[in-house]
């Protein structure tokens, strides 16, 4: 079982990692005593795999001293658990400035007085934590894309190697757009197979609508350049750390030509080496 603890100062993006630790499949549990670590280490490691991932949030709000959680840290690593510690700083003038953007007040602003007393004092605090730390990332200048590309390193495991999953949806407008996408294409400038008897009933699925709309010049260049497009969008969402982009296609009512162009780029998107779901979310709406 993998135990990550994540520790550091306060406003040195803890929440933060955690969160994007959460989507790499782990189990996050925040501000936990160290007296619970081992039993609740002892409870994940019986749960069958179902929590064999596990990262516990431990920072200045939990103890007054740290003498427990170096004592707990030193057992899980002498055991058999894959224990590593994790702890996040910044600088003092950016942590001042991320707490009066925020408008929250440090947890020990109330004992000193003032922010930068209390930043400062945490760093004395924290001190024999930061020592015990397998990994220190210093976030002074780190955007949010660079600490979960980081963390994605450090810690994704199978999901470091880069793979990011692109799914591709088709849909109608008159149905609304698809709140998950990252991309939206309109392809409602395309000629209208439904104005076509013998292919209204049809879909874009079915090769003489197909056919059909990539009968027309328009299409045909439309579909260069939305590929040169992606080719050279979709490394660089990969290079930031995304894991699924979901790239969405709409016609009027997503039946014929955003299903025929969604199917299409499937193929290339393929070709490319990512991962794709393609799914049709209005194709049997009337």
């Amino acid at each position: 079982m993998e135990i990550l603890i994540i520790s550091g100062l306060s406003g040195g993006g803890k929440s933060k990692a955690a969160s994007f630790l959460e989507d790499m499949g782990f189990y996050i549990v925040d501000n936990m005593p160290a007296g619970m670590i081992m039993k609740f280490a002892e409870f994940c490691a019986a749960g069958n795999g179902r929590y064999s991932r596990v990262a516990l949030v431990y920072d200045v709000r939990t103890a007054d001293t740290f003498d427990e959680f170096l004592e707990v840290l030193n057992t899980l690593r002498q055991q058999k658990y894959n224990c590593r510690l994790l702890f996040l700083e910044a600088e003092v003038d950016a942590i001042i400035k991320r707490y009066k953007e925020t408008r929250r007040l440090h947890p020990l602003q109330e004992q000193t007085g003032s922010l930068e007393a209390a930043v400062n004092q945490e760093i004395g605090m924290m001190a024999p934590v930061r020592a015990q730390a397998d990994v220190v990332i210093n976030s002074t200048t780190y955007s949010t894309a660079r600490l979960r590309r980081e963390l994605l390193w450090l810690f994704g495991g199978e999901q470091r190697t880069g793979e990011m999953q692109v799914s591709l949806v088709s849909f109608g407008f008159k149905h609304g757009l698809p709140m998950e996408a990252d991309l939206v294409f309109d392809v409602r400038f395309m000629p209208n197979p439904f104005y076509i008897d013998a292919m209204r009933e049809k879909t874009g699925l079915d090769r003489e609508v197909r056919d059909y709309v990539f009968s027309f010049q328009e299409t045909e260049q439309f579909m260069e350049k939305l590929r040169e497009l992606l080719g050279f969008v979709l490394p660089l969402y990969r290079e930031e750390g995304k894991t699924v982009l979901v790239v969405a296609v709409g016609c009027t009512g997503g039946r014929h030509r955003s299903v025929a162009v969604t199917h299409a780029l499937a193929g290339y998107v393929t070709s490319l080496g990512y991962q794709v779901t393609e799914n049709h979310r209005d194709m049997m709406r009337t």
